[in-house]
């Protein structure tokens, strides 16, 4: 932004041919300091040179301004450093502009321009420093020993107790023996007690079942679904069992 309240995005100094004059300037320029104020005459009047077109501008009685208008062209050529703060920005059609030192984009107020002028640094890499190499990508899982050919893959879970297909043989297999030894005992357990349960209905309700047929469906959902536990239970215990090799995270 302009200081004293100016709006950053107008021209420091304009005239009313300004529009009409274009020197030739870079495409882009960031002002730095200005330069020393040269007296090439004996009367010692202070002059310095148009930062467009190096006409000689006469700053007699203008030094307490931070910038001075050429009379060729008629752009702003500044003759102080910019207040604290701030930096002087040279849009490509020679508009000088004052703007935040960490302002990143500026726009050129002139109507013939309207240019967005993009402030981001460049990054420049200098060539001496060696480009470092990517460090591989160290993926997370344990190597398992698969239980049933024997062959070691890699098993992205990070838990231990869980099945495991084995991409050599395509079977399935435990990773530890926890989760098969745990599973076995609750599915025994939960088919025992229905088959205690089956065998109290029975015994419980045999000259009940004789009027009323409807009883031997609670006798056979008893036996049937302590065998479905007892049969799971058989899988558990027979399932084979891979152990890891080495985990690392």
């Amino acid at each position: 932004m302009a200081s004293d309240g100016m709006d950053e995005r107008s021209p420091l100094l304009s005239g009313p041919n300004s529009d009409n004059v274009t020197p030739t300037a870079p495409p882009y320029l960031q002002d730095s300091s200005p330069r020393a104020i040269a007296s090439p005459d004996a009367g010692g009047v202070p002059v310095i040179n148009c930062r467009v077109c190096q006409s000689l501008i006469t700053l007699d009685g203008k030094l307490h301004q931070h910038v001075v208008k050429c009379t060729v062209c008629n752009e702003a050529t500044p003759i102080k450093t910019p207040p604290t703060g701030k930096k002087y920005v040279r849009c490509p059609c020679n508009c000088l502009l004052i703007c935040k030192d960490t302002s990143r984009r500026i726009g050129c107020p002139r109507p013939n321009c309207r240019r967005i002028i993009n402030l981001s640094p460049v990054m420049v890499i200098p060539e001496e420093q060696p480009a470092q190499p990517a460090l591989p990508i160290q993926p997370e899982g344990m190597r398992v020993v698969c239980g049933h050919c024997g062959n070691t893959f890699l098993w992205m879970e990070l838990r231990f107790n869980t099945l495991a297909k084995c991409p050599h043989c395509k079977k399935i297999s435990s990773v530890g023996s926890a989760l098969p030894r745990r599973r076995c005992c609750a599915y025994i357990t939960v088919g025992m007690i229905c088959i205690f349960i089956g065998v109290g209905l029975t015994v419980g309700t045999r000259d009940f079942a004789n009027r009323y047929n409807a009883t031997y469906v609670s006798w056979a959902f008893a036996y049937l679904l302590g065998l479905i536990c007892l049969i799971r239970a058989c899988y558990w215990g027979a399932i084979k069992v891979s152990y890891p090799e080495n985990s690392f995270a």
